[in-house]
C-alpha cells in the first residue's frame, strides 16, 4: 500500500465521520428522536427543551457536545452508570495516556532514525513507500538497532507503571463501590443445583432445610425452590397478548366499540379463563409437582454466603454444587432447568461451533489481503488491471475497501459469539457477556491480528517461502511491518467510522420509525434505554491495544492514528453513558 492509498483511506473516513456526526448533531435537536438520544435523563423524569421545529439553527451542525464530554467527571459516570461504565472509560483514558508518550517517542526519536537509515528508502519491487518510517529500513546487524531497543525497554516500564497505576485505582473504586452499595439480597444468596430427590417425600424442597441447617447452623436463614415455569410463561404470554387486544378495543371510537362488543366479550372471557388456570398453576400441590433440583439459599451474613458458596458441599462434586447468586433481574432463569452434569457438554459443543465459524472467517480475511495486495492480485487475475485506468479508484480500492469489508465482516462476530454463549446454560446473562467478549477478543487475536500477518506474508512470498523453509520465521517478521499501512486504514476505519455510527444509532432510528408507522401507532413510548454491549467494545479497543503495543517500535506512524482513536471513542462512549446507557 503507497501513501496515496493511505490518504485516499484517511480521507474518506475523516469525511464520513464529520457527515455522521454532524446528522448526529442535528437529529438529536428533535424532540422526536428524545426517545433515543435522551433515553436516561427522561427515565429520570428530567425534563428536556428542544428548540422550535424547521428552523435553521435546528438544521445547522452544532459539536458542543464533544468539549462537554471532557468536563463529565468520574464521580458522574460513577453515579450515573456504574463501575463497569467507568472501567470502560478508564480504558480509553489509558490508550491515550499511553500513547501519546510512545507517539513522541516514536516520532521523534525512532521516525528519523527510521529514516535516514544507511539503507535509504526502500525502492525494489514489491516494497512501498511507507517501509521507508518502518523498522524494515533498518539493516540487518545495524548499531540503530539500539536505538529501538532503548526505546522499546523505556515504553515497556512504562505501560508497566500504567498498568499498575490503573489496577490499583480501579481496585480502590471497586472497593469504595461496594463499601457505599446497600445490602442487596443477592449478596446474601447462594444458587444451589443438582439438590437431590428425596423418595421419602417426593421432592427436592426437603433436603434443602436439612442439609444447611445441619452443615450452617449459625448462618443460614432459609431457602427458596426453583420451579419449571414454561407452562405459566406460556399461559402469561398469552394473557398479555389477550390484554393488549382489549386495550386496543377499549381505545376505538363509540361507533367502533357498538361493533366490537361481542369480539370485546369473547377476549374478556378468554383472558379470565387464562387467569384461572395461571392460578391453578400457582398451588402449593401443583408446584410441588414441578420443582427443580434447584434452589435460592439465604444467609444471615455475607460472610457466610461467601463461605457456602466457595466451598464443596459434598464428596461428589456434582452434587450440592454452589455459587453466587445472580441479581434477580440477571437470572437466565430457562437455564436453571439445564442439568449441571449436561454444561461440560453444551460448552464443548459452543468451543466446536466457534472454532468452525472462526476457520470459515478465515476466507474472507485472505480475501481482503488479496485486495491489499493489488499489484499480485493483477497477476492472478487480469481483468483488474482496469481499474488502475481509472483515477484514484486503485487507492480507494487498496486504501479503504480491505479495511471496510474486514470491518462489516467483523461487526456480526460479536452478535454470533454471544448466540453461542446463549447455548452454554450459562445462569446469568452478565455471565454470558464475559463468555461471549472472551470469544470474541481471542477470534480477534486470532483473525484480524494474526491471520491477516500470515496471509499477506504468504500471499506475499508464496513462492520464497516453500522454497526456502528455513527463512520462514525471518520473512514473517518483515511481514510485520509491511502489514502496519493495512492496520492503520484498518484503525481509521474502526474508529472514525465505527463510533461515529455508534454514537448515532441508526438501528434505533429506524426501529423507532418503523414502530411509530405501523404496530406502536397510538401507544405510550418508553425511552429506549439499553446496557452497553461490553462484548463488543471491549474485544475491540483490547485489539487496538494490542496492534498498537506491537507496532509501536516497528512502525511510529502508526501511533497518532490510535490517539485520535481513542479521544473519539471517549467522547462517543461519555456521551451515550451521560444519555441514553442504563446500569
Amino acid at each position: 500500500m503507497n501513501a496515496h492509498s493511505l490518504l485516499a483511506s484517511a480521507s474518506i473516513n475523516i469525511g464520513l465521520a464529520i457527515f455522521i456526526l454532524s446528522l448526529f448533531s442535528i437529529f438529536k435537536k428533535f424532540s422526536s428522536n428524545s426517545l433515543i438520544y435522551y433515553a436516561l435523563p427522561l427515565s429520570k423524569q428530567k425534563h428536556i427543551s428542544f428548540h422550535p421545529s424547521f428552523t435553521l439553527s435546528t438544521f445547522l451542525p452544532s459539536f458542543s457536545w464533544i468539549p462537554r464530554a471532557f468536563r463529565v467527571t468520574e464521580e458522574e459516570i460513577l453515579k450515573n452508570s456504574g463501575l463497569d461504565a467507568l472501567v470502560i472509560i478508564r480504558l480509553f483514558k489509558f490508550g491515550v495516556k499511553f500513547f501519546v508518550v510512545c507517539s513522541i517517542f516514536g516520532l521523534v526519536i525512532l521516525l528519523p532514525v527510521n529514516y535516514t537509515s544507511e539503507l535509504g528508502p526502500i525502492i525494489s519491487e514489491g516494497s512501498r513507500s511507507m517501509d521507508s518510517f518502518t523498522i524494515s529500513n533498518i539493516g540487518t546487524g545495524s548499531n540503530r538497532l539500539w536505538v529501538h531497543f532503548a526505546c522499546l525497554c523505556f515504553i515497556s516500564f512504562y505501560g508497566f507503571y500504567l498498568l499498575h497505576k490503573e489496577y490499583g485505582e480501579i481496585l480502590l473504586r471497586r472497593i469504595q463501590y461496594l463499601h457505599n452499595a446497600k445490602h442487596r439480597p443477592e449478596q446474601f444468596t447462594v444458587l444451589v443445583r443438582e439438590i437431590p430427590y428425596c423418595s421419602e417425600h417426593k421432592s427436592y424442597s426437603c433436603c434443602v432445610d436439612h442439609f444447611f441447617s445441619k452443615h450452617y447452623p449459625y448462618a443460614y436463614q432459609s431457602y427458596q425452590m426453583v420451579y419449571d415455569g414454561k407452562d405459566i410463561e406460556h399461559l402469561l404470554n398469552q394473557a398479555t397478548s389477550i390484554a393488549r387486544k382489549i386495550e386496543e378495543l377499549g381505545c376505538r371510537s363509540v361507533i367502533q366499540k357498538h361493533k366490537d362488543v361481542e369480539e370485546l366479550r369473547l377476549h374478556e372471557e378468554k383472558l379470565q379463563g387464562l387467569c384461572h388456570k395461571i392460578r391453578h398453576i400457582q398451588c402449593e400441590s401443583v408446584l410441588k409437582r414441578k420443582e427443580l433440583p434447584v434452589a435460592f439459599v439465604s444467609f444471615k451474613s455475607r460472610c457466610g454466603a461467601a463461605i457456602s458458596s466457595q466451598s464443596q458441599q459434598h464428596e461428589n462434586p456434582l452434587l450440592w454444587t454452589t455459587e453466587v447468586a445472580p441479581e434477580p433481574r440477571d437470572v437466565v432463569w430457562n437455564n436453571l432447568a439445564i442439568p449441571y452434569h449436561y454444561l461440560p457438554l453444551y460448552r464443548i459443543g459452543v468451543f466446536l461451533a466457534a472454532s468452525v465459524f472462526t476457520i470459515f472467517f478465515a476466507i474472507p480475511v485472505t480475501a481482503v489481503q488479496g485486495i491489499v495486495r493489488f499489484e499480485k492480485l493483477k497477476k492472478w487475475f487480469p481483468p483488474a488491471m482496469a481499474i488502475q485506468f481509472i483515477p484514484g479508484v486503485s487507492s480507494i480500492v487498496t486504501g479503504y475497501l480491505p479495511s471496510a469489508i474486514l470491518s462489516l465482516f467483523i461487526y456480526i462476530v460479536p452478535f454470533a459469539m454471544l448466540a453461542l454463549g446463549m447455548l452454554q446454560g450459562y445462569v446469568s446473562r452478565s455471565k454470558r457477556e464475559i463468555k461471549a467478549c472472551n470469544m470474541v477478543f481471542y477470534f480477534l487475536v486470532g483473525n484480524v491480528f494474526f491471520l491477516s500477518l500470515l496471509s499477506g506474508s504468504l500471499i506475499d512470498q508464496i513462492g520464497q517461502s516453500f522454497t526456502h523453509p528455513k527463512d520462514f520465521p525471518s520473512r514473517l517478521a518483515s511481514a510485520v511491518s509491511s502489514q502496519a499501512d493495512f492496520f492503520m486504514t484498518y484503525i481509521l476505519t474502526d474508529g472514525l467510522s465505527g463510533f461515529s455510527l455508534e454514537i448515532v444509532q441508526f438501528g434505533l432510528l429506524t426501529w423507532d420509525f418503523i414502530r411509530v408507522h405501523t404496530f406502536g401507532r397510538g401507544r405510550n413510548k418508553n425511552p429506549y434505554l439499553f446496557s452497553l454491549p461490553y462484548y463488543r467494545v471491549i474485544p475491540s479497543v483490547s485489539l487496538s491495544i494490542l496492534i498498537g503495543m506491537v507496532y509501536v517500535v516497528i512502525a511510529p506512524l502508526l501511533l497518532p492514528f490510535l490517539i485520535v482513536y481513542f479521544l473519539l471513542g471517549y467522547v462517543v462512549y461519555i456521551n451515550q453513558y451521560h444519555s441514553c446507557c442504563s446500569l
